[in-house]
C-alpha cells in the first residue's frame, strides 16, 4: 500500500530527554535516577510510564471544597460520564474511603497507589485528608499515598505531609508570571477573603514555590502537572519547566487544557482552544532535559479506579462495596504475591539491553505509530480500542510520545461504525472521527482490524498493520520500523511510503 509521507525533521529531545521518556535502546528508563527515587516510583503508575502498564491506582473524592477558582475547572458531584479531574460520581466520608480502598485493594491486587486529588483541593479539606491519610497508613501499609494540590496551602501542610509518610505529591503549576497567572485564575480564596486578578496570581505563585521548595528539602518527591493552554502559558511553560527543575521538581507533565463547551468551563463557554497533538508533543519536547517528562497521563477523574486508560470506578460504588464480603487478610498476602510476580516481569524487562536498530540510512526520519495495546503489548482489536498509544520511530529508537482517547465504535459483528457524530450541518461516523484523531501516525498496529476500517485508514494515509499481534510493542515499533526502512523510503522526502 502507499501512503503520504510527512516530512519531518524535528530532533529527539536534547539532554537526555529520551531516555527520561523511556525510549531508545537504553535497558532501563529509570537508570538515569538515583537508587532511592527509583525504590519509590517503580512501581508507580503515574512516575514510572513502563509500571502503568502493569500496576494500578485509585483516587478517593474526600475533598470536596477548592481555594481557588481555574478558568479550566468545573467541579461536578455526581457526575459518572465525564472523564476529566474535578470530576465524581459521589463524594466519601474518611471512612467511607477507607472502606472503599480496601474493597479496591483486594479486588485489584495490582493496585499499589492511593491518591487524593479532589474533586476540589485536598489541602483545602485538611481534616478529611489527613483523616483518609492516617487511617489508610495503619490498615494498609503497602499502598503508596498520593496527593495532588495547587499549592496554595502548601507551605502551610508540608510538615502534616512528612508526617503521613506521603512522599509522592503533585503540584499544578500553570505559570511563574502574575500577569500570565491572572488569565488562568479569576480569584484565590487567602485569609478569608477572595483576591482577584494579578495580585491573587502573585500570592499562589509565591505559596506554590515555597511549597515545592519546603517538600523536596524533606525528601519528599514532586510532580508538577501543566495545562498547556495555547495562546495563554504555552511559550512561557518552557521557564516554567526550568524553574520547577532547579526547584527540585523529579518529574513535569504538561497536559493539553480540555476546553469542550459542554463542560461548562470558562475557557470552553469562551471558545478556548485546546492543543493540538503537535503542539503538545512539540512543547514537552522542548520541556525534555535532564528532568523526566511524563507523557502517559490520561488526566484521572478524582475518582478514578483500575489502571491508566481505563475506570473501572462503576464497579465500585459504596452500594456495591456495602454488601461486598472481602476477606482482607487473605487479600493483603495475595496482593504482595501479585506485585512480587510483576516486579520480577520489570526487572527483567529494565534489566535487557534493547537491540539497536539495524538497517536503518543515516539522515532518516522519525516516523509516528498508533498502537492499540494493553499490558505492554499490541493486544486490542482496531474496533475495540478506546485509546491509542503513540510512538515515535527513528534512528535513535523507540519513545512513547502519548496517547489519544477514540470512541468504541464497534460492539460487535452488528454494530461497528453505527454511531454517527453529528456536527454542524454535517455528519460523520465514529469511525470516520477517530481516524481524524489518528492524524500525524503513519501506521496502526492492532491486534485485528476489521475490512471497512482498513480501507478507511489507508484512504487517509494510515497503514493498518495486524501482523505483531500479542509482541512487546516496542519491540513491534521496531520492527515495523526496519521493515519501512527497508523500503528505502525514509529519508525526509515528499514521496510515498509503502509498507508491506
Amino acid at each position: 500500500m502507499e501512503l503520504p509521507v510527512i516530512s519531518s525533521s524535528a530532533p529527539a529531545a536534547e539532554g537526555g530527554g529520551c531516555s527520561s521518556s523511556g525510549c531508545g535502546t537504553a535497558p532501563d528508563a529509570l537508570a538515569h535516577l538515583p537508587d532511592h527515587i527509583r525504590a519509590k516510583v517503580q512501581d508507580h503508575p503515574c512516575y514510572s510510564e513502563q509500571a502503568h502498564h502493569y500496576f494500578a491506582r485509585m483516587h478517593v473524592a474526600v475533598a470536596p471544597a477548592c481555594n481557588i477558582q481555574c478558568n479550566y475547572c468545573n467541579r461536578k458531584y455526581d457526575c459518572s460520564n465525564e472523564s476529566r479531574p474535578g470530576v465524581v460520581s459521589e463524594l466519601l466520608t474518611p471512612d467511607q474511603a477507607i472502606k472503599k480502598v480496601m474493597a479496591v485493594a483486594a479486588e485489584i491486587p495490582q493496585m499499589t497507589v492511593l491518591g487524593i486529588a479532589g474533586p476540589g483541593d485536598p489541602l483545602a479539606n485538611p481534616a478529611r485528608t489527613f483523616e483518609t491519610f492516617q487511617q489508610l497508613s495503619e490498615k494498609a501499609p503497602d499502598i503508596k499515598l498520593c496527593v495532588s494540590t495547587n499549592g496554595l496551602n502548601l507551605p502551610q501542610y508540608a510538615d502534616e505531609i512528612a508526617k503521613h509518610n506521603i512522599d509522592h505529591v503533585t503540584i499544578t503549576i500553570n505559570c511563574v508570571d502574575p500577569e500570565i497567572g491572572a488569565k488562568i485564575y479569576p480569584w484565590i480564596y487567602w485569609e478569608n477573603k477572595r483576591i482577584f486578578g494579578i495580585e491573587g496570581a502573585r500570592i499562589l505563585i509565591e505559596q506554590q514555590q515555597k511549597g515545592l521548595e519546603a517538600l523536596t528539602s524533606r525528601g519528599i518527591l514532586v510532580k508538577v502537572n501543566s495545562v498547556m493552554i495555547p495562546g495563554v502559558n504555552d511559550e512561557h511553560l518552557k521557564e516554567v519547566s526550568k524553574i520547577v527543575k532547579a526547584k527540585g521538581a523529579f518529574l513535569h507533565n504538561v497536559m493539553p487544557l480540555i476546553a469542550e463547551a459542554e463542560h461548562g468551563t470558562y475557557y470552553g463557554i469562551m471558545e478556548q482552544r485546546g492543543p493540538t497533538d503537535e503542539e503538545l508533543q512539540a512543547l514537552q519536547d522542548e520541556c525534555a532535559g535532564d528532568m523526566s517528562m511524563m507523557r502517559h497521563c490520561r488526566q484521572c477523574r478524582a475518582d478514578a479506579v483500575g489502571l491508566l486508560g481505563e475506570d473501572r470506578g462503576d464497579e465500585f460504588t459504596m452500594d456495591k462495596i456495602d454488601v461486598m464480603e472481602v476477606d482482607y487478610e487473605a487479600a493483603m498476602v495475595r496482593r504482595k504475591q501479585v506485585h512480587d510476580e510483576i516486579m520480577v516481569k520489570l526487572d527483567a524487562e529494565r534489566g535487557i539491553v534493547k537491540p539497536k536498530l539495524t538497517g536503518i540510512p543515516e539522515g532518516s526520519r522519525p516516523v509516528l505509530m498508533a498502537v492499540a495495546g494493553k499490558n505492554g503489548v499490541v493486544a486490542e482489536h482496531f474496533g475495540h480500542a478506546k485509546e491509542f498509544l503513540v510512538y515515535e520511530a527513528s534512528p535513535e529508537g523507540v519513545r512513547f510520545i502519548g496517547h489519544r482517547k477514540t470512541e468504541l465504535y464497534c460492539g460487535g459483528m452488528d454494530s461497528c461504525g453505527d454511531g454517527d457524530v453529528v456536527g454542524e450541518g454535517e455528519t460523520e461516523s465514529l469511525l470516520d472521527r477517530n481516524i481524524k484523531i489518528l492524524s500525524g501516525c503513519e501506521v496502526v498496529l492492532c491486534s485485528k482490524i476489521g475490512y471497512e476500517p482498513w480501507g478507511k485508514l489507508e484512504a487517509a494515509g494510515i497503514a493498518p498493520n495486524g501482523e505483531h499481534a500479542m509482541e512487546p510493542i516496542e519491540e513491534a515499533v521496531m520492527k515495523v520500523y526496519e521493515e519501512i526502512a527497508a523500503t528505502g523510503k525514509l529519508l525526509p522526502k515528499t514521496e510515498t511510503l509503502k509498507v508491506a
